[in-house]
């Protein structure tokens, strides 16, 4: 079983790493995996990594992904296979996310990480980056390495009694006991929306608000869902 660096990823902003055996995934996760990708038998491990924080925005502006057509998506793919490079030399990798081709259960990769659970406002959320995370990359690999150890972390969701995220839903998406995405759809979609460009449920939110993302980064995010939801309404 071989240490692994994360040094590269951890200075590109890639700062969360998760290696799983794959013959230790819960079944419904390899049997998905094993539908999706043919040769997935012909690898032992699967890492999932992840961002937290603002030092992979920063990191992107300056680099050569800058204004690219998809620049996060760019960098963080350049950025892991030159770390694959470094610490698989010969072993065979497989990116599996992102590709288009392929449906890969991050969120529950990410619970089982101990860096996901589940808010009101539909975003993960952990105690340590709050909802300023997201996932990057999942590669398959033929590799030893030493197996991440789960956080085991509760939700910080069950110890906050404001729940300031439910009473700054304009849309009252979140005022039922369960998230309401057509209300917040609709509400994205009105001219006068405070929620074009970010959402003020997750700004509310008070856990980690220290790792919120640069205003600009979350600009970027939310025009690109903005995208996704209109396209949806013209289709509907």
């Amino acid at each position: 079983m071989r240490i692994t660096n994360f040094d590269l990823l951890n200075a590109n902003g890639l700062n969360m790493q998760a290696v799983f055996d794959l013959s230790d995934l819960p079944e419904k996760i390899r049997v998905g995996i094993a539908q999706q990708v043919p040769d997935a038998a012909d690898y032992r491990q699967l890492i999932l990594i992840a961002h937290g924080g603002q030092q992979m925005w920063e990191q992107l502006q300056h680099s050569e992904f800058r204004g690219a057509a998809d620049p996060i998506d760019g960098f963080s793919i350049d950025r892991v296979q030159q770390w694959l490079s470094g610490q698989a030399t010969d072993a065979a990798c497989n990116i599996i996310y992102p590709a288009p081709q392929h449906v890969v259960p991050l969120q529950a990769l990410g619970e089982l990480a101990g860096w996901h659970h589940s808010s009101p406002f539909r975003v993960g959320i952990n105690a340590e980056w709050g909802s300023w995370f997201a996932y990057r990359v999942a590669v398959l690999t033929d590799t030893d390495f030493k197996v991440t150890e789960s956080l085991f972390s509760s939700s910080p969701c069950e110890y906050c009694e404001a729940k300031p995220c439910i009473n700054s839903c304009p849309a009252d998406a979140l005022s039922c006991s369960d998230f309401s995405l057509k209300p917040c759809m609709n509400y994205r979609l009105t001219e006068a929306s405070l929620c074009k460009s970010s959402c003020l449920s997750r700004l509310a939110c008070p856990v980690a608000a220290g790792e919120c993302y640069s205003m600009e980064q979350i600009r970027y995010h939310y025009a690109c869902s903005m995208k996704i939801i209109e396209e949806y309404q013209k289709g509907s």
